[in-house]
């Protein structure tokens, strides 16, 4: 029987299969969600047992699906998820999220001092509360107890592992999201773990995003209804397979995905530095790296438009077509109406988990309809200001492969276009982190068809209007400045917590 590939996404909210033929075509897909706990303000914590029981039902319905042919599976992960397990992998606690961010305090005093730029440079990693490095540092001097008896400290992909194989293994790419590996040596950072407090014996051992298991645990593959001789390629990390799922492996391209949050990101021969913008570097593999940003409000941002602006409970299609022929009639820049979109803080290029969302010169004329269309503006100048800060620090890009839910929309596709002035190249993919975890292991074990070139047929080219754009770009500034004038004021209003 002819065998398929798998790729799997662990992600925050769901865990995603997408099954390919050896010719790269989608023919099987599963999804299965989970909840977040937010047990107080500032805590992102999930049940890895809910996870991992995701995991199996993904891989259970498209082997049934697909009646039991041979597979080749291939892992994709959210980043910066910290699990504190003993010598058998059993969880001591939750797992915090790359969303938790009650390491605030902890991260911004590391941020302003030189030992958190060496450590920067050194990781690829951006100072900030979603680091395991924070995360680790918080649970060190509020949970001493915990954090001395654990055995390991490991991600929601390395438990997935464990559970597999009985063994801690850890890729590049997950790795060089933790602010504990060295980018550059390929290992755990001295430096890193000794701030944190860590020995590199309570972290997991470092392979290549190629890595290749096939002893998987007997009882575990009949749980999965595969043969105990499967192919597993250990994967990278969520960001990087988007990459690989986008067809972004070239300087001048750049991948932009927009879910509940967005991002930006290129690939490359070397790390791009901008401790200003912290700008991620993440490996790929031995050689490559991806560089970027991510942003907070994306989709959320849209979600809260709905909901207190055309007072939608419960949102459904109809209703972002409903937002977006609203907009149609506003003309580029919403006649002068600006809005910051910090409603949930923001990541790059400010890092400022105390920022808010803001609308400035409101006048007579504005309508909702103005509000509406400024606040996706917003969202897109946040976007394009992630862009420009890369640019600065690396090449030119020319064209953005693009993904995620907000693709359906011509209307803020070309809002996007418009603001950025770049290409776009719309990618009608499943999902590009479960896609690109799959083209992974293509590469690895079927390189001659990973070689074949992407078949662009089915994709949508959307090209700037140049006279938007001009006008954009003349506004572009004032957007940037509109968060200095304001940031004081809106640390001052985040500490009265009303």
């Amino acid at each position: 029987m002819q065998a398929y590939i798998l790729g799997i996404d662990i992600g925050t909210g769901s865990t995603k299969g997408v099954a390919l033929d050896l010719n790269g075509k989608v023919i099987s897909v599963s999804q299965h969600h989970y909840p977040i706990y937010q047990p107080e303000q500032g805590f992102s914590e999930q049940d890895p047992e809910l996870i991992w029981q995701a995991f199996i039902k993904c891989i259970k319905d498209i082997v049934i699906n697909l009646d039991g042919k041979s597979c080749i599976i291939s892992l994709s992960s959210a980043m910066h998820s910290v699990i504190p397990v003993d010598d058998k992998g059993m969880p001591f606690s939750g797992m915090m999220t790359w969303a938790d961010v009650r390491s605030e305090d902890i991260a911004l005093k590391l941020k302003a001092s030189a030992q958190g730029e060496h450590i920067y440079r050194t990781t690829g990693t951006p100072i900030h509360p979603m680091s395991p490095l924070c995360k680790l540092i918080w649970l060190k001097e509020n949970n001493g107890e915990l954090f001395k008896k654990t055995a390991k400290f490991i991600s929601i992909k390395e438990f997935i592992w464990y559970k597999l194989f009985k063994h801690f293994q850890v890729d590049y790419a997950i790795a060089s999201a933790t602010g504990l590996f060295d980018i550059e040596k390929l290992c755990w950072s001295e430096a890193a773990c000794n701030l944190v407090g860590v020995k590199t014996a309570q972290l997991s051992e470092i392979v290549n995003t190629d890595y290749i298991r096939r002893d998987i645990d007997i009882v575990v593959a009949d749980l999965l209804l595969i043969h105990p001789d499967t192919i597993f390629v250990i994967g990278a990390s969520d960001g990087c397979c988007a990459n690989l799922g986008s067809h972004v492996v070239k300087a001048g391209t750049a991948a932009l995905t927009i879910g509940t949050s967005g991002a930006v990101r290129i690939t490359g021969a070397v790390p791009v530095f901008n401790y200003d913008a912290m700008i991620f570097n993440y490996r790929i593999d031995a050689k490559t790296f991806v560089s970027g940003g991510a942003v907070n409000n994306g989709g959320i941002a849209v979600d809260w438009l709905l909901k207190k602006f055309l007072n939608k409970k419960e949102i459904n299609t109809e209703d972002y077509i409903s937002l977006f022929n609203a907009i149609e009639g506003i003309s580029p820049g919403s006649d002068g109406l600006l809005f910051l979109p910090y409603l949930y803080g923001e990541r790059a290029p400010i890092w400022d988990a105390k920022s808010s969302g803001a609308f400035l010169n409101i006048r007579p004329e504005h309508g909702q309809a103005h509000f509406l269309r400024a606040a996706l503006e917003g969202i897109c100048y946040a976007l394009n200001d992630v862009i420009k800060s890369l640019e600065k620090s690396s090449v030119n890009i020319e064209q953005i492969n693009v993904s995620g839910g907000f693709i359906t929309s011509t209307t803020w596709l070309q809002l996007l276009a418009d603001i950025t002035g770049k290409r776009l190249l719309v990618l009608q993919v499943e999902d590009a982190s479960a896609i690109g975890a799959a083209y992974l292991a293509m590469q690895v074990l079927f390189p001659e068809n990973s070689k074949q070139q992407p078949d662009y047929n089915n994709s949508i080219i959307i090209e700037p209007n140049a006279q938007n754009y001009k006008q954009y770009a003349n506004t572009f500034p004032l957007f940037k400045k509109m968060y200095l004038d304001m940031k004081d004021s809106m640390h001052l209003l985040y500490q009265l917590k009303y």
